[in-house]
Parts: structure tokens; sequence; C-alpha cells
């Protein structure tokens, strides 16, 4: 290198010893960026009979879910099912856009349809992009609705860091999760639909003639493992829920962020033989309470922010910029393509790494009963400088701002008992917003038909000495 460098400040009117201070500079950038594309990986294992955590590494960062989003689009699916809203044999129906969808796909043509079960089996195995949007459509009327229902979904399950903006998991930067909210998920999905759970654990299934293979390698591989999903694009990495039952004890084990198919589930099978002999014998009982709703009164609890990109945390701006970029390119079906044999040129043999994983302990996760963060709608810009959502239209009023979404949601109730005639048909919720880099939470009342009705309500508060403003939304 020496010799290079000599070669290159004989042409050069930089001296050798400020270039060999500038290839120090480089090595260290290029290791700084290494170090922080690391850092994109997230990883948790949680006891599913007890709600402890046993292993935790970066859970509640953001990233970007792949095609572990379909695990909510199937609770969903899951949930109508169990209601008797449709049957394993009801019609799904391919519009021109889910037929659109990039692969991985089923290849249903515009105006075709399929059995729910076959939408369901397609996912499960081959991560299907066109029949998850159509069964998102089949469900919410269209896939922006159906967006809205499943944030509100999340909420409800105490899903607190998670925001879906699609039902399949393709690139869009507003869409984003947390590794401890996936495991929440995981958990739930058992939890509440056993009767349908065991779709998870398909690896292959005849569409016709044609026999469609599952991602999932670890099922048949790993002793105990049965589900549940797998995601890939190239800004979120190779992702893996996965649910283990050895028949005394369970768990469920997240990793996001693999730099590889193998990678990742070298690390998972690492972790579950691990942890699985840590986990309790004992134990029982729902830990993430199901949450019934309507699917249209969902629509109107939840709040999609617009600009909050999911970056994983504290990457360089080179990184961050490149990341952006593959979210924001519609035309390139790279994931979720989740075509993980393409992604990798040969699939690594499954190895279960010898080297001992630490063990972290922390605090349970909160996966019981969460309050359900409703939101109507987007605020006009002029109420604030930043924007944060799109939502249905109506009329909201607003009492309080505060940097702590307890504090909001403390006076919400403060003020529904200070004036319960005046607020008797109104719903109270709170609303994130960023203001010079810091995050702040309004407090709001909706569900005013008009202007007049809100005016009318904080004219009536501000009797009772509750400041407030009305705002279309």
């Amino acid at each position: 290198m020496r010799q290079a460098l000599s070669g290159f400040v004989s042409k050069s009117a930089f001296p050798l010893k400020t270039i060999m201070i500038l290839a120090m500079a480089m090595t260290f950038v290029v290791a700084d960026v290494a170090s922080s594309l690391a850092a994109k990986s997230a990883a948790i294992v949680v006891d599913a009979k007890t709600g402890k955590v046993l292993y935790s590494a970066n859970a509640d960062g953001r990233r970007y879910p792949a095609s572990l989003t379909k695990m909510m689009t199937l609770y969903l699916t899951f949930e109508a099912m169990a209601k008797g809203r449709i049957s394993r044999n009801s019609p799904v129906v391919f519009s021109a856009h889910a037929s659109a969808e990039a692969p991985t796909k089923l290849g249903v043509k515009p105006g075709g349809s399929v059995a729910v079960e076959t939408a369901i089996l397609s996912i499960v195995t081959k991560s299907a992009n066109d029949s998850a949007t159509a069964l998102g459509e089949m469900l919410g009327g269209n896939e922006t609705n159906f967006a809205r229902m499943m944030t509100a979904k999340a909420r409800q399950l105490g899903m607190n860091g998670t925001v879906f903006r699609n039902a399949n998991g393709l690139p869009d930067p507003g869409q984003f999760t947390t590794a401890r909210d996936m495991a929440t998920l995981g958990i739930a999905l058992r939890e509440h639909f056993p009767q349908y759970y065991g779709y998870f654990a398909q690896r292959s299934f005849l569409y016709g003639r044609q026999r469609i293979n599952g991602h999932n390698r670890l099922l048949g591989r790993i002793k105990g493992v049965d589900g549940i999903k797998t995601g890939y694009t190239r800004a979120s990495g190779f992702n893996l829920v996965s649910s283990v039952n050895d028949g005394n004890r369970r768990l469920v084990a997240v990793v996001m962020g693999g730099t590889s198919g193998g990678s990742r589930d070298n690390q998972m099978a690492g972790l579950i033989n691990t942890y699985l002999p840590r986990a309790s014998t004992r134990g029982g009982g729902d830990l993430v309470a199901k949450a019934d709703s309507n699917p249209i009164s969902a629509l109107a609890k939840v709040l999609l922010p617009k600009h909050d990109a999911p970056t994983p945390d504290e990457k360089p701006v080179a990184v961050a910029e490149a990341d952006t970029a593959v979210a924001d390119d519609a035309t390139v079906a790279q994931g979720d393509s989740e075509d993980e044999d393409t992604a990798e040129a040969e699939a690594p043999k499954l190895v279960v790494p010898a080297k001992k994983v630490k063990t972290v302990i922390v605090s349970a996760p909160k996966v019981a009963t969460a309050q359900v963060v409703a939101a109507y709608a987007e605020p006009t810009p002029a109420v604030d400088p930043v924007s944060t959502a799109s939502v249905p239209s109506g009329w909201a009023i607003q009492v309080a701002s505060s940097p702590k979404q307890s504090e909001a949601q403390a006076f919400l109730d403060k003020t529904t008992k200070q004036a319960p005639k005046v607020l008797a048909h109104a719903s109270g919720f709170t609303v994130a917003f960023d203001k010079d880099g810091a995050t702040y939470y309004r407090a709001r009342f909706g569900g005013f038909g008009s202007k007049d009705a809100a005016w009318k309500a904080c004219t009536a508060l501000k009797k009772k000495k509750i400041e407030c403003y009305a705002v279309q939304q």
C-alpha cells in the first residue's frame, strides 16, 4: 500500500504523510458505515407462556417490516373468518391493482378470483403480494382503508411502535414496526386464532397443478418450529418471526435486518437453541388482550403519519439516503419479492452457531391490554408546522399539547370528567407530531360533524375555563 501511495504522491501535490492520514480516515469511515449497517439488526425472544423477555437487542428500534406485514393481514383475515363475515371458500376477487403488484405473487389476472384459503396459503408459503392486496381490498374496501384497519388493530394489541401503509409489506417509507411489536403479533396470532394458526406451519401447497414451496427454511429443520413468517426487502434486510413449541415450553422469537437468509436463519436457530431450555414450563392464559373491532369503525381510530420515515436508528446520511431510495422506488420489485433464493445466489446451509449468545434479561414485553390510541383525522397544516396524518374529514377540538403522551391522555380524561355533557358524543385521542426534533402529543376530541358543532362545544368548554380551539381534519 505504501508503494502504491508513493507512486501516487510522486504525481500529486500532496505529501505522503497527508495521503496516509487520508487513507486511515477512509478506513475509519468504511468501518463506521459497516458498523451502522450492523446496527440495523434487531432481535427479541419472548417466553410465550409468561411474557418474559429472555433476550433483547434493539427490540424497540424502528425497522421496515417487509413481508412480516402480512402477519397483520392474516390476523384481520382470521378475525373476519372467526366472526363469520367470510369463510375459507369465500371468493377473493383480484382487482387490477392487486394483479399488478410486484412479485413474488400468485399471478391471478384482473377480475379473477381464488378462495380465501388459497389466498392464505399463498401468503404463508409464497408470500404472495397480490393475494395480500386482494384480501386487504376485500376486507377494507380498498388498500388504504385496510392499512388504517391494520394500524388500528396494532394499537389495540399494544403494538404502539407500528404503522402499516399496505397489506403486503412492499417498500413504503411510512411503514415501520419494531421487533417487540412483531413478537406481540406473533403471540396474538396463536392465542386468538388457534383454529387457524396451523396455516403457518404449511411448507407447501398445490395450486392447480403447481406445487408452491414456502420460504421458511426453519420449518422441519429446527425441532419445535411451527411458523410464522419470513420477510425481505433490500431496505429491511432479512426478517423472520418464529414460533417454537416443544410441548412444554413456547417461544416467539424475532430477527430483523439480517444480511442474508442463511445468517438470519442461523441467528434464529442459535436463539432458539439457547433460550428454549430457559423458558418456563408453567404459565398460561392470554398474554395479548383480544381486541374486537368493527372494520368500518376502525377506520376512524388510527393515525397514519405522513412523513414518519422509518429509518433504522442513527444511520449515517449516505446509508440513510440509499435505503430511502430503495423504499421510494415503487417500480422496483425488490422485496418481498421475498424471493430469497434470488436475493442470495446460493443459500448457505443451516449451521447452528457454536458461539454462545449473551443472555440479557429485561422487563416483560408490553403485550398486555394497551389503550387504543385513536386518531380520527389529519389536522390542517395551519394548526401546527408539522403535518401528521392523512385520514377522513371531520372536525375536532384540541384542548392541550404535551411532550408526553401520558400527560396528553391524562388531560383528555380530566376534561371528560369536567364536561361530560359537552363531550358526551365525542371521542378523545392523541396525535403525535414532531417539532424542532422533538415529539409532542396533541390531546383532541373528535366526532363533530361540522365546524359549528365543534365551535359550540369549544365555547362550552371555555365557559368551564378549559382552553380549546376547533380544527378541521
